[in-house]
């Protein structure tokens, strides 16, 4: 079982995070911030993981501790799921579409975490939501889970398209690096023996 739980709080928020990388895409998603709801519900779906987040956070002085705290919690949860990486494909990347948006995301579960973020926005919100905190997200999930993570956006115009399509693109990537190659029988991708 590639599950795993994680609780993290701090005067800022508190947040529990459940995954299960085997699972079929359902979303119990609540962080108080619409947008980043409706970004990890896409998550799930498109990674076919089950996913159970829920945040109390100081929405009431921005969205910035609650969405950097919630991509602190799923990469931690992502990287306990994982175990030792046995018998994973490791590598994965994706074109992926989102109507007139373009966006490039490659990943390497490598255990050096690093995030290259070639995205950028034309606006400063979508509804109430900072652009900004997009790059926060990507940042603080490749940290905790220990991935290095490359978001690029090739082309696009609408800042909600742009979004979705890098959290898909993350979902879908991450959904093809994790799954268990029959052909590593159970070795850890790596001429190290570890990651």
């Amino acid at each position: 079982m590639r599950t795993a739980s994680i609780s993290r709080r701090t005067a800022e928020t508190d947040v529990s995070v459940s995954i299960d990388l085997d699972g079929t895409g359902k979303a119990t998603i609540a962080t108080g911030v619409g947008f980043l709801d409706h970004m990890l519900e896409l998550f799930a779906r498109h990674g076919l993981f089950d996913v159970t987040i829920k945040v109390e956070g100081d929405l009431h002085v921005d969205q910035h501790h609650t969405t950097e705290d919630t991509g602190i919690a799923l990469g931690q949860a992502v990287a306990q799921a994982l175990g030792d990486k046995r018998g994973i494909a490791r590598y994965a990347d994706i074109h992926l579409p989102m109507d007139e948006t373009l966006s490039r995301i490659a990943i390497d579960i490598s255990g050096r975490p690093f995030l290259v973020f070639r995205t950028s926005f034309r606006v400063e919100k979508i509804g109430r939501f900072d652009t900004e905190l997009v790059r926060e997200f990507f940042q603080a999930f490749a940290m905790n889970a220990g991935i290095t993570l490359h978001v690029e956006t090739l082309y696009g115009e609408n800042a909600h398209h742009i979004a979705e399509s890098v959290f898909k693109g993350l979902a879908r990537s991450l959904r093809k690096a994790v799954a268990i190659d029959p052909r590593e029988d159970g070795r850890v991708p790596s001429t190290k023996g570890s990651l």
